[in-house]
């Protein structure tokens, strides 16, 4: 406990700073989290422990998330009195810029989690904190995550609580726009920059306020409509790009005049103006008429307006969407919430929305100035079984639905509205490996003589619904959407071929090696341009599986799947439950989600189908192995080059790479990466952990930086790059994956990631100068440049000293 680090960094003559002096005996544990402008901008969070506050820098700020984990960089101890402490230190000054108060409050040890005395926690490196502050709330962590030092780094965590939120977090959007720095501001807010939107609060009464607008609330996609002279982006509230899901309002939006940046909800209507949530799904499949209901603007031909009131803000936008058709204005009541929510829950509606009028536009927070109230509420249910329909066996009439309670399947009703025809025969096919003799409730339930078939209760779906009877049924239910994917889906038969001759192939599988690999959908559209399907991508993974399968086995999976082609939504998936048996798994602990994560291993020809089949377009294994978890087979340099570059500069580069590593006796191995670059791979043989291998990358990056600084740059930021080639070693992190040597990648014309000699390495060479349907043939000529790999030996002491000389 000691204050001359913090005073000797300091002339108390020329900074308003309070002098260091100690104070015995405080025990109040009071805290201030201080927003500081200072060269960079940044958090400082003090926590008063034994006389002084203890100190930390949070450069990107508190978060409320329990997914965010906030870098806390261990600073010098603080006195007391800067508790209170905000103003501007004079430039010249250690730690010049201004310095505002952003929260406080006072904080005590989190019970749940300990009961040793704060010092104690401190020394180990692992303080358990419950904050009540105004804007800091509930239980959090500090944990040390290098050794004691002068440059300690911490983090800081949100713990999982009724404080925490699940959207995502910036202490800067609760920061008024007039006190952040110009420079960040309004550059911060533009067309084409992911914005992530304001949230509501849901709340259970409807309520009649003057000082409230109250708006109907739409059942579709949040949508972020970004306008600019550079093009249209149409954004999901996650950041995902819907301008060929909705293309007619893409289309639409060209016509305005002005720079806008737009909030709303995409929907589909019937002719009673109702959003029909199910049909949008199947959009443009999908009978409806498709609407985009603008509620806010966030920017205006240059100027952001994030501070204007909510009037203010809706004020201006009629005149902006003036004369579109699918473009709606959002309209609103004032005051009279409990009438406008009566008539939406007539017609059909969700429920209305209640904002306070006056209110600011705060970016990525979820708010009590809006107000979400439903009428209809909505529940995911587990599917337990179906019934037949009336006009066909192979049907599904409705769903037979269940919730988990104590370790029980308590039946909750039967949905039998809210799907289509053909959704009714797709769920018939998709359920049918699923079925079981098996009753899967307690007790009996009553079917009123419909014919009905039990499955294994593996799906979950969300249906919507207006109360619960007084024995526990859902009242009008209506199905939303699948909430989980249906482990094997059916279909008719189809005949799988290969060099070797086709397979054997029942009705919903494929025997391999005597395994049954569920197959579905193969008819389904993968790559829109050149017509190739589900089917094209199982028949090259079944040519090509001796090749790909030694690079696979034993390697933990990132499943990056593409249900429905490359250009609908995709996402990772690492998590896996609910597989067959025959596939082989491991778990690995996650310290984001604080559990342990199933992955899968693709051991074999039947589990590389399985993963085709789920629309694994592109395979992505770990670059360790399960017997070596914490020590990569190899280190990879991915030169990443800005799009429409010349192809020609990243060849040059990968060639002044290789000069480098003969140079100094490294062995590397090169592929094209089937999209824009190429990645180099230095086997490592498992004998150095990740951290080692991705220094020794990054050092690898910073001498080719060094001879071609007008081509490469190490600048993770992309706008900064400058048009140059990203060398991006930061690959090498444990867990992080990049697409496989033999696969394919989920881009127009199904190019594939080919590994190459580094004599191919020429002006005429093309990323994706192979494809899914001819790069099997070099493969048979060439054989698999990659199979010794595995076998080089690479000493890494050696060629530091080499390259240490050269």
């Amino acid at each position: 406990m000691s204050l001359k680090i913090y005073n000797d960094k300091r002339d108390f003559t020329a900074t308003p700073e309070p002098k260091g002096e100690l104070v015995s005996g405080t025990h109040t544990q009071r805290f201030v989290i201080q927003r500081h402008q200072a060269s960079h901008l940044h958090y400082d969070i003090r926590l008063e422990i034994d006389g002084t506050l203890k100190s930390w820098a949070i450069p990107k700020g508190p978060s409320m998330n329990p997914s965010d984990k906030r870098l806390a960089v261990r600073t010098e101890d603080h006195p007391i009195p800067y508790l209170k402490f905000q103003g501007t230190i004079p430039k010249g000054n250690y730690g010049a810029g201004i310095m505002k108060i952003w929260d406080d409050g006072i904080f005590e040890i989190d019970h749940l989690e300990t009961d040793k005395p704060l010092l104690e926690q401190l020394a180990l490196g692992n303080l358990k904190l419950f904050f009540h502050g105004k804007k800091i709330k509930g239980r959090f962590a500090l944990v040390r995550t290098t050794p004691k030092g002068s440059s300690e780094h911490w983090l800081l965590l949100k713990k999982k609580d009724a404080y925490a939120i699940d959207a995502f977090y910036n202490a800067e959007t609760l920061v008024p726009v007039t006190e952040r720095n110009i420079k960040e501001y309004p550059q911060n807010l533009h067309p084409g920059r992911v914005v992530q939107p304001m949230l509501a609060t849901s709340t259970k009464t409807i309520f009649n306020d003057t000082n409230f607008i109250y708006e109907l609330k739409w059942d579709g996609y949040r949508v972020i409509a970004h306008v600019a002279e550079s093009g249209i982006l149409l954004q999901s509230r996650n950041g995902i790009n819907y301008n060929t899901k909705f293309s007619k309002l893409y289309d639409e939006l060209q016509l305005l005049d002005n720079e806008v940046i737009l909030d709303g909800e995409v929907v589909l209507v019937d002719y009673n103006g109702v959003s029909q949530f199910g049909e949008l799904q199947n959009y443009p499949d999908a009978k409806g008429e498709l609407r985009y209901y603008v509620f806010d603007m966030l920017y205006l031909n240059g100027y952001s307006m994030l501070d204007l009131t909510l009037r203010e803000r809706k004020s201006l936008i009629p005149e902006v969407l003036e004369d579109l058709k699918i473009s709606k204005y959002c309209d609103h009541v004032e005051g009279m919430g409990t009438a406008l929510y009566q008539k939406a829950i007539e017609v059909g509606m969700e429920g209305v929305i209640a904002k306070e009028a006056n209110s600011t536009y705060t970016l990525g927070y979820r708010t009590d100035k809006w107000l979400k109230i439903k009428g209809i509420q909505s529940l995911d249910a587990f599917i337990c079984g179906y019934t037949e329909s009336s006009n066909s066996a192979k049907r599904v009439g409705s769903l037979i639905l269940g919730t988990e309670e104590d370790g029980r399947l308590i039946y909750v009703g039967n949905c039998g509205s809210g799907f289509s025809t053909a959704q009714r025969n797709e769920l018939y096919y998709a359920l049918l490996p699923l079925k079981t003799s098996e009753y899967p409730f307690d007790k009996k339930i009553s079917l009123k003589g419909r014919k009905a078939h039990f499955v294994l209760p593996l799906v979950e779906c969300e249906v919507k619904f207006t109360e619960r009877t007084k024995n526990g049924l859902l009242r009008n239910p209506v199905f939303k959407r699948l909430k989980s994917t249906i482990p094997t889906m059916g279909q008719e038969p189809k005949a799988v071929h290969s060099s070797t001759g086709p397979k054997t192939v029942g009705k919903e599988t494929i025997v391999v090696d005597g395994f049954k690999v569920p197959i579905s959908n193969l008819d389904k559209i993968y790559w829109p341009n050149s017509g190739l399907k589900k089917y094209d991508l199982i028949d090259y993974y079944v040519q090509i599986a001796t090749y790909i399968l030694p690079h696979l086995k034993d390697r933990p999976q990132s499943l990056h799947r593409h249900p429905n082609g490359i250009q609908q939504e995709s996402f990772y998936q690492k998590d896996n439950e609910n597989l067959p048996d025959w596939i082989e798994t491991i778990p690995i602990y996650s310290k984001s989600s604080n559990r342990d994560i199933n992955y899968l291993l693709c051991q074999n020809t039947a589990t590389l189908l399985y993963m085709a089949n789920l629309g694994c377009i592109e395979i992505n294994p770990w670059s360790s192995r399960i017997q070596h978890l914490d020590y990569p087979d190899y280190g990879i340099i991915d030169l990443d080059p800005p799009k429409e570059m010349n192809f020609k500069k990243v060849v040059k580069v990968a060639k002044e790479f290789k000069n480098l590593l003969t140079g100094i006796a490294a062995p590397s191995f090169c592929k094209v990466s089937g999209s824009r670059g190429i990645h180099i791979y230095i086997p490592m043989q498992a004998v150095y952990t990740y951290e080692e291998v991705r220094n020794f990358i990054k050092l690898l990056c910073h001498v080719i930086e060094e001879r071609l600084p007008s081509l490469t740059t190490m600048e993770r930021t992309i706008k900064k790059r400058e048009g140059k080639i990203y060398l991006d070693y930061l690959q090498n992190r444990k867990g992080h994956t990049i697409a496989s040597v033999h696969s394919v990648r989920p881009i127009a014309n199904a190019p594939i990631s080919v590994p190459i000699y580094w004599e191919e390495l020429n002006d005429k060479l093309n990323p994706q100068c192979y494809v899914m349907k001819t790069y099997p043939k070099r493969l048979e000529q060439e054989g698999d440049l990659f199979n010794l790999i595995n076998n080089t030996e690479f000493d890494m002491a050696k060629v530091l000293t080499e390259l240490e000389f050269r």
